[in-house]
């Protein structure tokens, strides 16, 4: 930095205190001297004209310094920006997120979370690594078994983190919710109980990407040619409507399938497709009628046992209708989670479902809520989607596998909270 002269009494600022001193000296007055002394009077003289002479030349001096005018001070020059490396990362933007790079430090709670917890869902995603992962899953599988200070200090060395905003850099208003894997019975053949089909893919169903729709929920119900075409691609029959469109919504479950022989085995009805249509919230349509006061499963299936009259309208609101496939579920398998969009198993409490126009699909993210439901900062892995899912800080937490009175479904069910999300990307 540049710095000015002081303004205080220096020489160099106020040279007139030069010509004060030198004006004083010529003033002072010489003994007399005796004149009947020619020589001594010519010595004299001669003295005082050399007296006169450096006098003067003082002067003249004094003078000429008076005329320098005060020290001139450089113009600061504008810093000179340091290399981009020294800079940092620069922020990433995404079709519907803006990723502002962070120190470890901004993430809540980074060095607490038991990141043991989370290294097999990172390593199930490193199964399908995302662009750019793939030297940092080689780098994590040996230490599947190291402490967790081993651990954050990897982490903290290949990953850098970014704090997820909107596309134009706002604010979000971040949104978190659950979702589960649901148990349910269910028979391979309809029967006087169980009359609630749940359909394999049909023949001649459009290709999502095609945006093409097929029939709606409704159609399906009531149009035959959309009976003809589902004729034969019932995979399972459930004794509720409701428990249909739970399984639905969360887009796969387990049921304890029994075979017209007798014969129970667990599968998995995973999902492989859907109708094309816009999914909307039976929720959302029973507050808008003023129906129910809370949007719980537990309120709905009230509601419709007490308006049996009325359930096929509360159906129909939502048009999605999804489409199954049959899974074995060997003990394995029975261990881990139905595979996300990543096409990876999910792990409960590390998994979430992200937009994936905003986070990439096998993302390590930081993930900070608190709420009535849930209260963390943790290290969790973007491994699925949803219709409901969007936006640049919008994630479904999956809490893994159970019936009605399990935990699973009672955190998934009352999850709906604020949230922020910061991505961990290879540096």
């Amino acid at each position: 930095m540049s710095r000015s002269p002081s303004s205080g009494s220096s020489p160099l600022r106020r040279p007139e205190n030069m010509v004060h001193h030198t004006m004083n000296t010529n003033r002072s007055s010489a003994p007399s001297a005796s004149s009947n002394n020619k020589v001594m009077a010519d010595g004299i003289e001669g003295m005082n004209r050399l007296a006169r002479w450096a006098v003067a030349a003082g002067i003249v001096g004094s003078l000429a310094a008076c005329a320098v005018g005060p020290r001139v001070v450089p113009e600061p020059q504008p810093e000179v920006p340091a290399p981009e490396a020294a800079m940092g990362p620069a922020a990433k933007q995404h079709s519907k997120s803006r990723w502002v790079p962070v120190a470890w430090s901004a993430l809540p709670g980074w060095g607490q979370d038991g990141l043991h917890e989370a290294w097999n869902a990172l390593l199930q995603g490193c199964e399908r690594p995302a662009p750019g992962f793939e030297a940092v899953c080689a780098e994590a599988r040996p230490l599947a078994f190291a402490d967790a200070a081993r651990q954050q200090a990897w982490m903290q060395e290949r990953l850098q983190p970014y704090r997820v905003l909107e596309a134009d850099g706002r604010e979000p208003d971040g949104l978190l919710t659950g979702y589960y894997e649901p148990i349910m019975d269910a028979t391979r053949e309809p029967t006087a109980t169980h009359r609630v089909p749940l359909y394999g893919v049909p023949a001649g169903l459009p290709a999502t990407a095609s945006g093409q729709r097929w029939y709606t929920r409704q159609q399906i119900d009531t149009l035959p040619e959309a009976q003809a075409a589902l004729r034969g691609r019932a995979i399972a029959w459930l004794a509720d409507p409701i428990d249909a469109l739970i399984l639905q919504i969360q887009g796969t479950g387990r049921v304890n399938l029994t075979e017209p022989d007798g014969r129970v085995r667990q599968v998995r009805l995973a999902f492989a497709a859907h109708n094309g249509h816009t999914y909307q919230s039976v929720g959302r349509w029973l507050l808008d009628q003023g129906a129910i006061r809370e949007a719980s499963w537990e309120s709905i299936k009230a509601w419709a046992r007490q308006n049996p009259e009325r359930l096929n309208e509360m159906l129909w609101s939502n048009p999605r209708t999804v489409f199954f496939k049959e899974d074995p579920l060997s003990p394995l398998d029975a261990r881990f989670g139905p595979r996300g969009a990543q096409g990876v198993p999910l792990t409960p409490g590390r998994s979430i479902a992200v937009d994936p126009q905003s986070i990439p699909y096998g993302t390590p993210v930081w993930l900070a809520t608190q709420g009535p439901a849930l209260v963390a900062n943790r290290l969790v892995l973007a491994q699925d989607t949803g219709g409901a899912i969007l936006g640049a800080v919008r994630a479904d937490l999956f809490t893994g596998w159970g019936g009605w009175n399990d935990e699973a479904y009672r955190q998934a069910a009352t999850l709906k909270q604020p949230l922020r999300l910061w991505v961990l990307w290879p540096r």
